[in-house]
């Protein structure tokens, strides 16, 4: 899907109610935001504030109540089930706090599975097993290749998901809290990794709790009780230090 647009998503209005025990559970209300071609921005806010079900009713993954969400020019809400999932297999790329992964497949042959099943994906097997192994040498995890996934460590597993999201190079990666289940190392590479495609050009937004994680992005969305109550871009020319602390301030102003 080619976008012509440098606004990758335009999210207007966005509500999302679930109804629970008959009671109505607004969970976003009146949502509005764009990601312009190449952002990172990450999504922030208390627990319970609508972090995640904003990922994923912007990406597709569920269902929204009201509003438009425009993803590459494609009205969203118009889509049919079978039209949404082809549109996250082939334009979209995912990264979980739990990594899922077969089981029953090698971390290669995870990280080609979306490829496969892929008829965006123009190559043999042999050129996507190329590509993918690639990926991997480039995030460092080119030795796992032939493993089980209970071979690896969480942050080679992690990695491995980032090139499984890439496999079908994406117009944009949607991450929830990637890093939330990882150790301090292993959440500083894995961010490293993501922010390195990102340099190279790749749109990102990600949910996460950690300042540390959000400042390595370009904007941050902070969401409280479903409301977008601010906006913060940060300066990438400063020290990451210096980054840190000054979002830390902002957060702080916000109520964090």
């Amino acid at each position: 899907m080619k976008n012509t647009d440098s606004c990758v998503l335009d999210v207007k209005d966005l509500c999302k109610t679930y109804i629970v025990n008959k009671r109505q559970n607004n969970v976003l209300r009146n949502v509005n935001f764009k990601v312009e071609e190449g952002e990172m921005v990450a999504v922030m806010g208390p627990s319970g504030s609508g972090k995640s079900t904003l990922l994923y009713t912007v990406s597709g993954m569920d269902k929204m109540t009201a509003g438009q969400v425009t993803f590459c020019g494609k009205d969203m809400a118009s889509l049919k089930e079978n039209e949404l999932a082809k549109m996250r297999l082939d334009d979209m790329g995912f990264i979980f706090q739990q990594m899922y992964m077969m089981k029953n497949l090698s971390v290669l042959d995870n990280i080609i599975l979306p490829a496969v099943k892929s008829s965006k994906i123009k190559e043999t097997r042999r050129e996507t097993v190329s590509r993918a192994r690639e990926l991997m040498n480039k995030l460092g995890i080119g030795e796992t290749a032939d493993n089980d996934i209970n071979e690896v460590s969480g942050g080679q597993l992690q990695r491995a998901c980032i090139c499984r999201s890439m496999i079908n190079r994406p117009q944009m990666i949607f991450a929830d809290e990637p890093t939330g289940a990882l150790n301090r190392t292993s959440s500083e590479e894995v961010m490293d990794e993501l922010t390195k495609l990102n340099d190279e050009g790749t749109t990102v937004m990600l949910v996460t709790h950690d300042a540390k994680v959000a400042a390595k992005c370009t904007r941050i969305l902070y969401i409280v009780d479903g409301n977008i109550k601010g906006e913060y871009n940060i300066d990438k020319s400063l020290p990451i230090r210096d980054r840190e602390r000054a979002l830390n301030n902002w957060l702080l102003e916000m109520g964090w």
